[in-house]
Formats: structure tokens, C-alpha cells, sequence
């Protein structure tokens, strides 16, 4: 009788994780510092003229292949968008100092270089087009600050 209330603590606790990670994976997130900013150098290309889509992957991530489809037709869909796809094995330095735990991950950055927004997981592309949005009057509100 033990064993049954074991296997079906472990279904239920297994159940509820499921449940969260499929309700967290890929949902775009405000980033809780706001004064991470990355440069071209720190991406190897430019920044994109309005807003820029950086993604992190590794060799083997099946869901980082149908990232990169989405946020390729992203940015071919809006204009001065750029998308970056970093190499998080190649790259450790950025993903320490990112707090990058998991591939995919994505960021969106405004034309300054700040990341506005960010992604763990495969994100849907109407949850990037928006996010998008936000950071294209981002940089519109900060303009404005400053006149």
C-alpha cells in the first residue's frame, strides 16, 4: 500500500511541474536589471536600427532551431529589427554574466543596446511581436525624457 501512495505522490508532484514549466517555457519577461546593456562587440554585428532580437543556442537545441525560424521571420516582417543567434557554448562569458540558465533564450534589446525584455524558452511569435512594441516606445519614451 505504500508503494501506491509513492507512485502517485510522484505523478502528482510530476504533474505539477509539468504543468508550470509548460505555463513559464517561453514567455516574455520584463529582465529584472535594467542597466545590462550589450554592444556590438559584445554581439559580433550590429545593432539593429529600431529594436534587436539576440538568441542564444547550442548545437543540439530542437526547440533553438524553431526559434530561430520565428524570430527570423520577425525581423523580416518589421523593419530596423535585427536578429543576432549567439553561441552559448563559445560564448560563457556573456551567458555568466547574462544570468543565461537554459537554451533557447532570448532577448529583445531597443537601439541603444538595453535589454528591455527576455525569454527562456520558445517564444510564439505574436508573444515577440508584441514584445517588440514595448521595445520600440521604450526607446521613444527615453528620447522624449530627454528633450
Amino acid at each position: 500500500m505504500t508503494g501506491l501512495w509513492v507512485a502517485l505522490a510522484t505523478l502528482a508532484l510530476g504533474s505539477v511541474i509539468g504543468v508550470v514549466r509548460l505555463r513559464r517555457d517561453g514567455k516574455v519577461r520584463d529582465t529584472a536589471r535594467a542597466d545590462d546593456r550589450l554592444a556590438t562587440a559584445d554581439l559580433g554585428a550590429d545593432l539593429g536600427e529600431r529594436a534587436t532580437l539576440v538568441q542564444f543556442s547550442t548545437a543540439f537545441c530542437q526547440p533553438c532551431r524553431a526559434t530561430r525560424r520565428v524570430l527570423a521571420d520577425v525581423s523580416g516582417l518589421v523593419p530596423g529589427v535585427a536578429h543576432v543567434e549567439i553561441d552559448a557554448e563559445s560564448r560563457l562569458d556573456l551567458v555568466r554574466r547574462l544570468d543565461i540558465m537554459r537554451t533557447p533564450t532570448v532577448l529583445i534589446l531597443d537601439s541603444a543596446g538595453n535589454i528591455v525584455k527576455k525569454a527562456a524558452g520558445q517564444p510564439r511569435k505574436a508573444d515577440v511581436l508584441a514584445a517588440l512594441a514595448g521595445a520600440v516606445s521604450h526607446i521613444s519614451s527615453q528620447n522624449a525624457d530627454e528633450m
